[in-house]
């Protein structure tokens, strides 16, 4: 069955669910894609994802294997800007929406962010060392190159916090020299459908002679991790793999939940440790999931949460195929589907005069369909408190 209009989504969903949106006519090419997150976003919002570019053979080949793109550029965005316009598809210079999700770790809220500025680092998608903070300029670029309608970026919240904020005015002015007029957001993802406390930085840049303007306003109901997961039953594997380490032992039955180890650790031991391990609240959104699962406690049992309660925090859909890639990683790389699929929706409304359904599609079981009413302004907005 296929919708008339796009529909947002709470709760578990399935790749297949993709064939019953009725494409909107827009299209969306992307690049440091990873595994997919805001791909699957666009196409929870009825848009055509023709293609993208990611350097990581890896993650291409997960991404190949779940959407079979038909334009795949194995290959950083610098190399990709450098070939000759009439040596790639004639449609990539018509594409509506160019998509990114440049890495800029260096701009992370975590340790003293400010030293590692200008540096040269290795970095696991680029299999290379690079320059974090300047692929976000060499993402511009491409926008420069293709020349699409709107450009959406996705990104750390540190860079709109802080002495980071130099680098958006940089990466705002050189929007503007390509043509393009841009606005910033942060936004949580928690207000977005999204069972986690994700808060990230938005960019959208739309082209000059478009005339037209995009805000931004989510507040949908917070979504426990109780509810989220209530209806995963552990298999033997997964306790053995994600079953209790010695620290939890240690200091899981005095930690509060929402908190990390670290209180546990200096009563205990003295040390002021382990405070990158969190205790998940079951009342409430995730933390920010990581690349590293390891470090996250269920809420109610002594462990730790499992890849497919990761994923489902993550809003990633069941029948996802990670070509046994550590799940972990994909999913603490990627933008969350749900979060995504907002943000095309709105920006497919404002820009391109594309409605969809105010209803939300409930997947939790015994539960109803729901709606709710976002008002668009600006501001990236906070989740609305909700019971377990």
């Amino acid at each position: 069955m296929t919708t008339d209009a796009p529909v947002r989504r709470i709760g578990p969903w399935h790749l297949a669910d993709l064939k019953s949106i009725a494409p909107n006519g827009i299209t969306v090419f992307t690049t440091f894609h990873c595994g997919g997150g805001s791909t699957m976003g666009y196409k929870l919002a009825g848009c055509e994802v023709i293609g993208g570019v990611e350097i990581d053979p890896e993650m291409m080949a997960v991404y190949r294997q779940n959407f079979a793109p038909r334009h795949s550029f194995q290959m950083g965005v610098q190399d990709f800007v450098n070939i000759a316009d009439g040596q790639l598809p004639g449609e990539l210079f018509d594409v509506d929406i160019l998509d990114g999700s440049p890495p800029c770790s260096t701009f992370s809220m975590a340790g003293d962010r400010h030293k590692k500025w200008g540096g040269e680092y290795h970095f696991r998608e680029g299999q290379a060392v690079q320059r974090l903070d300047d692929l976000f300029f060499d993402f511009i670029d491409v926008a420069a190159k293709l020349r699409p309608k709107v450009v959406i970026a996705e990104n750390v919240k540190g860079l709109l916090l802080g002495k980071a904020k130099g680098f958006v005015k940089q990466i705002f002015a050189q929007f503007r020299a390509a043509g393009y007029e841009p606005k910033a957001w942060l936004l949580n993802a928690a207000a977005m459908g999204v069972p986690q406390r994700r808060e990230r930085a938005v960019f959208i840049a739309v082209r000059s002679d478009i005339a037209r303007t995009v805000s931004l306003h989510f507040d949908e109901p917070e979504i426990s991790c109780s509810r989220a997961t209530a209806d995963l039953v552990m298999t033997n594997a997964e306790w053995k793999r994600w079953g209790p380490t010695k620290i939890d032992f240690e200091f899981w039955p005095g930690t509060r939940p929402g908190t990390s180890y670290a209180h546990e650790s200096e009563r205990l031991k003295g040390k002021h440790s382990y405070f990158n391990h969190i205790k998940f609240d079951g009342s409430r959104a995730a933390n920010t999931l990581t690349t590293t699962l390891d470090l996250f406690r269920h809420w109610s049992q002594m462990r730790r949460i499992t890849a497919r309660e990761a994923a489902r925090l993550q809003t990633f859909p069941e029948d996802y195929d990670y070509l046994g890639i550590e799940p972990g990683y994909l999913i603490g790389m990627s933008v969350p589907p749900f979060m995504m699929q907002r943000i095309a929706l709105e920006v497919c409304r404002q820009v391109f005069g594309i409605g969809y359904d105010p209803r939300v599609i409930n997947g939790f079981g015994n539960a109803r369909t729901e709606t709710h009413s976002d008002g668009i302004e600006a501001g990236g907005g906070q989740p609305r408190q909700a019971a377990a």
